[in-house]
């Protein structure tokens, strides 16, 4: 791989579609190889904004927005990093050769909506999942949960980060469910999956690297299973390594592989499972650096962002874990734009912690504002020294 100089003619030029706290650090690692990065979202100021060489405000939905960006900066790559992508023009700039898409459009189209990723590893792979079915109206939603059974849980099949899903505990949830799904799909014609419920012992996210040898065909590598803990679909504290049984991670190494190859390209993938004894259930797969492993920015010698590049460029890849880490995650807690934050000094006595603040322009009571580390001799350990981290980083309004 030859990387020349940013803003040059000889620059390698890539091109981030979503700029939110994960694609700030994949900018920041791709900017240590020396790569122009361009950053887009669809509001200004997004972290990832404040890092790259050039931003833009697009709506990434705009097939036609998108292609007048792609043709104006001519990227070698793009990295979709947002699940609200018009897919079809990714697909036309792969097919016209215009750039390579990470990992490619296929896998793109696929993975950003949960009915194709489901339809592929159920239906396709004959990988265990949790039983499914999907509805596109109140009245088939309705219908859908009475035949997969309650409790279920009801999830738009474009969102992230929890939201727009519910557990359905009966058929009287089915109207306030429906509802919860449009306000927070993606896109604004509603359709949803239906899961039924899976008696597991905890859920893990399987990091899963593939990328070109020097033999010139594709290795996959795995990252030692990630455990974290969710709040309504999202997810709050993370750590690594997650103990598994032998079996159990044979099942869950095998299952990622199978998927990640049926999907191809480069890249890094976040693979999530069900494990319960020896038993691993697929639930989904993100093509691209996963919330839950930013714990690997201070429990791996090469985090998931770095793996991603590295990737992507074709480079040696690392998935050693160095030591046992923790994440947990730092809200806005109330809703005002430009906030601040206070309580660093005690956050960062922690022993081995490090805080990351993501720089959002505007906060929520429930939005991801940054998120403390921590590393210790045990798993244990290091979720508390995270916890306490994290408690220690207060939030606080600025006036204007």
């Amino acid at each position: 791989m030859r990387i020349g100089t940013p803003n040059s003619h000889s620059a390698v030029r890539v091109l981030l579609l979503g700029s939110g706290e994960l694609g700030k650090e994949v900018v920041i690692s791709l900017q240590r190889y020396g790569v122009e990065v361009i950053a887009v979202d669809r509001y200004p100021g997004a972290p990832a904004h404040q890092v790259a060489h050039r931003a833009h405000v697009v709506d990434m939905t705009d097939a036609a927005a998108i292609r007048t960006l792609i043709e104006r900066e001519r990227p070698h790559f793009i990295v979709p990093e947002i699940e609200a992508i018009a897919t079809d023009a990714l697909a036309d700039i792969e097919r016209l050769g215009l750039a390579k898409i990470v990992p490619n459009a296929r896998a793109v189209r696929l993975t950003m909506n949960r009915e194709g990723i489901r339809r592929l590893a159920a239906e396709e792979l004959g990988l265990p999942t949790s039983p499914y079915a999907f509805a596109d109206s109140c009245d088939a939603l309705a219908e859908a949960a009475a035949k997969i059974g309650f409790p279920c849980f009801v999830k738009p099949i474009m969102s992230s980060s929890g939201k727009g899903q519910s557990m359905l505990k009966g058929p009287d949830d089915v109207e306030a469910a429906w509802a919860h799904a449009r306000e927070g799909g993606r896109v604004k014609a509603c359709r949803v999956i239906v899961e039924g419920r899976i008696e597991f012992d905890f859920e893990i996210t399987l990091l899963t690297v593939r990328s070109p040898t020097p033999a010139g065909d594709a290795g996959i590598a795995f990252c030692e299973p990630i455990g974290h803990r969710q709040q309504g679909g999202d997810y709050v504290e993370s750590w690594q390594p997650q103990p598994l049984n032998p079996k159990a991670r044979e099942r869950a190494e095998a299952i990622a592989r199978s998927v990640v190859d049926a999907l191809g390209g480069r890249g890094l993938f976040g693979v999530e499972l069900f494990v319960r004894g020896d038993e691993v259930w697929f639930s989904e797969v993100s093509p691209r650096p996963h919330d839950t492993g930013m714990v690997t920015m201070i429990s791996q010698a090469q985090n998931e962002f770095e793996l991603h590049v590295r990737a992507i460029l074709g480079l040696p890849v690392d998935t050693a874990l160095r030591r046992p880490g923790a994440s947990a995650v730092i809200y806005g807690g109330m809703a005002a734009e430009g906030i601040a934050f206070e309580g660093l000094e005690q956050a960062l006595s922690v022993p081995e912690s490090e805080i990351r603040l993501f720089g959002k322009p505007e906060a929520f009571p429930r939005r991801r504002m940054g998120v403390a580390l921590a590393a210790a001799d045990t798993v244990d350990e290091a979720r508390r020294r995270a916890a306490q981290a994290a408690s220690a980083v207060r939030p606080v309004a600025v006036p204007a």
